[in-house]
């Protein structure tokens, strides 16, 4: 396996900067973002390492060069829109940058675009579902004709107000991850694995790495902590955020040592990337990349491999 992290925790560092810290600090690789340019409306969104709508022949040289001189891959290049959104202009911008997303990820070499299935938050899985085959089908196509794979993430994405009551990402258990890949049977559709969504759901992260263990294209690794105390005081329907909290791995309650077994059993060896979304971490850049040596020193315990 190898060790990296997800870019978006360091957006006041250019690409260099970045790829510059993960080799200073032993990491293997990192899943760079590629959001448009611009400021975004969500936290960790809107984070550009890759400016793929001006990716030329010049700079995909530079980016090859410069993980070359580092000695650091890209995992995948990571977008996390709505491309189902139910506002036509916002779904229609994402989709498109999306595969220009795709496009990058071909001509780089990197094979892996990680994203979101996105959804309309205001209807039901089954009223969403027309709609996810129309845009999913004809996407992943794109992803097939280009030879890179698609890992969804399982992210809820229903921690605001205006992200109540569905979420604006559909894949978010394994009974909808079973319709989605017998709708869309193809090799280059599967998952991005963060086992932290299913802690604050109370479901088991580690039976999905058995059954969907040919779907593992990449993983996030960020833990979350549930308390008590909190959701004795709101329950279950709550908004998420009400009665948990996203921790650095090994500080919430994902079983690291359980996880990596089992991820090991099943033959995994590609990516596991860290994903800092612990506010207590947040104050400053300083805090942020000690965050990062913090949760690349404890998952090495458990990791065969990288550096």
């Amino acid at each position: 396996m190898k060790l990296g992290f997800v870019s978006a925790i360091l957006p006041d560092l250019s690409l260099q900067e970045v790829m510059q810290f993960a080799a200073d600090e032993g990491f293997d690789c990192v899943e760079l973002m590629c959001w448009p340019v611009g400021k975004a409306e969500r936290r960790y969104a809107g984070v550009t390492h890759i400016d793929v709508a001006t990716l030329d022949d010049a700079k995909i040289a530079e980016i090859r060069a410069l993980c070359e001189r580092t000695g650091v891959s890209i995992s995948g290049l990571g977008y996390y829109p709505n491309v189902l959104s139910p506002h036509p202009e916002e779904a229609s911008a994402c989709l498109e940058h999306l595969k220009k997303v795709i496009a990058a990820s071909a001509r780089l070499g990197v094979g892996l675009v990680n994203t979101f299935i996105g959804r309309d938050w205001t209807r039901s899985v089954e009223e969403n579902w027309e709609r996810f085959v129309q845009v999913w089908k004809p996407l992943i196509a794109y992803a097939e004709e280009m030879g890179v794979r698609i890992g969804i993430e399982n992210c809820p994405m229903l921690f605001t107000r205006d992200e109540w009551p569905g979420g604006k990402n559909l894949a978010t258990s394994p009974a909808i991850w079973r319709r989605m890949f017998a709708e869309i049977p193809s090799d280059h559709f599967g998952l991005n694995f963060d086992p932290s969504h299913f802690v604050w759901q109370q479901m088991d992260y580690l039976k999905p790495l058995r059954e969907f263990s040919t779907k593992l294209f990449h993983i996030h690794a960020k833990d979350a902590r549930v308390d008590k105390h909190r959701l004795d005081e709101v329950g279950i329907l709550a908004t998420p955020l009400e009665y948990h909290v996203p921790k650095l791995p090994g500080l919430g309650d994902v079983d690291w040592g359980k996880f990596f077994s089992v991820l090991s059993d099943v033959g995994y060896e590609g990516a596991v990337c860290i994903e800092v979304e612990d506010r207590a971490y947040e104050k400053t850049l300083e805090t942020r990349q000690q965050a990062l040596r913090q949760s690349a020193r404890y998952l090495r315990q458990f990791m065969a491999g990288g550096k």
